[in-house]
């Protein structure tokens, strides 16, 4: 019985620090790690958060190793890469002189895969592997939305969210996990949502799948902690909704919207990169949703459907989905379905 309450006050000791910890560095900002000669594979890189996530990551010298189901975006992705690469490589005047920099070799690889697909997931893996090397950062970062209330979903649109948002990123983790658990040294990146933190009505499909996804990321966290593999970092991100198009025509109550608006896409990977380059476990964008989640978990649920009512989120996705209903509806008209 002692050794019990011995071991709960150490426990109560080991809180208290990470509270401290955790508070002095919102004061002193940690240094950032260097990711240079690492090989990055980023999901969804073709447009989005998936490309900007790749221009940050070529800033710093990552070999970048990008998917996505559209080639054309991502080979646009890859040209952008290459013109930072370029930019990297050349010598700049410095009062009156040239500064000399590093050589450096420019590494950009694309590859077409449906993460849907977890066949085409391994075997692009395996095309990875084999072609670039061992994986050392995963950025799981592509995401779909169905856009329609639940009763008017088609199953197979739920489905192909559901497998998307969630399911690829089991597949993608077993693809590349096992190296890194071999040499204790990786970083997984899961691209969430605030919508997989607290929900709002219309998009139960996208909801439920960015819940999956945060719930895969937290049970796999605890499992490389229980497994002692602290060379292994894993990062979460949910940001508030960003103004990549994704949840176009998205409002709050107007009067609210000018404390709550959309964040830059730019910002919202800033952000997310400071976090990943500082092995920082989680990262809500704005700061405000951290509150939010934390309300949400100890409210009544109807004092929480009062807050939604009152800031115009209880329904701020049905102009979305009616925008998403009618350019359904004129492109079925155009090709006359």
């Amino acid at each position: 019985m002692m050794i019990i309450i011995a071991e709960f006050f150490v426990v109560i000791l080991k809180v208290l620090w990470a509270f401290v910890t955790a508070g002095a560095k919102w004061v002193v900002r940690p240094k950032e790690k260097s990711v240079a000669g690492q090989v990055c594979v980023i999901t969804g890189a073709g447009s989005g958060l998936g490309r900007l996530f790749a221009k940050e990551f070529a800033r710093r010298r990552a070999i970048l190793v990008l998917w996505d189901i559209n080639s054309q975006s991502n080979e646009e992705t890859a040209e952008m890469v290459r013109q930072i690469y370029h930019e990297l490589d050349t010598p700049t005047s410095k009062d009156g002189g040239v500064e000399e920099v590093p050589p450096f070799q420019p590494q950009v690889y694309t590859y077409a895969c449906d993460v849907g697909k977890r066949e085409s997931v391994y075997s692009t893996a395996e095309k990875v592997r084999r072609e670039v090397g061992e994986v050392d950062i995963l950025i799981n970062n592509a995401g779909v939305v169905s856009g329609h209330h639940l009763l008017e979903c088609p199953d197979e649109l739920i489905e192909r969210t559901m497998v998307v948002n969630c399911h690829a990123h089991f597949w993608t983790t077993k693809a590349f996990l096992p190296k890194m658990l071999e040499l204790n040294h990786g970083h997984i990146v899961t691209v969430a949502s605030s919508l997989g933190l607290f929900s709002t009505a219309g998009v139960e499909d996208y909801c439920a799948s960015k819940f999956g996804a945060i719930g895969f990321h937290e049970s796999l966290s605890h499992e490389l902690k229980a497994s002692e593999k602290d060379g292994i970092n894993m990062t979460l991100v949910c940001p508030y909704l960003v103004d990549t198009g994704m949840f176009k025509g998205c409002r709050i109550r107007k009067e609210i919207e000018p404390f709550l608006p959309p964040l830059k896409p730019e910002f919202c990977v800033k952000q997310a990169m400071r976090a990943i380059l500082t092995d920082q476990p989680m990262i809500c964008t704005p700061r405000i949703v951290y509150m939010v989640n934390f309300m949400k978990s100890i409210l009544p649920f109807e004092a929480i459907v009062c807050m939604y009512r009152f800031l115009g989120a209880d329904k701020c996705m049905y102009p979305f989905l009616a925008q998403r209903k009618e350019a359904m509806n004129n492109n079925e008209a155009k090709n006359g379905i």
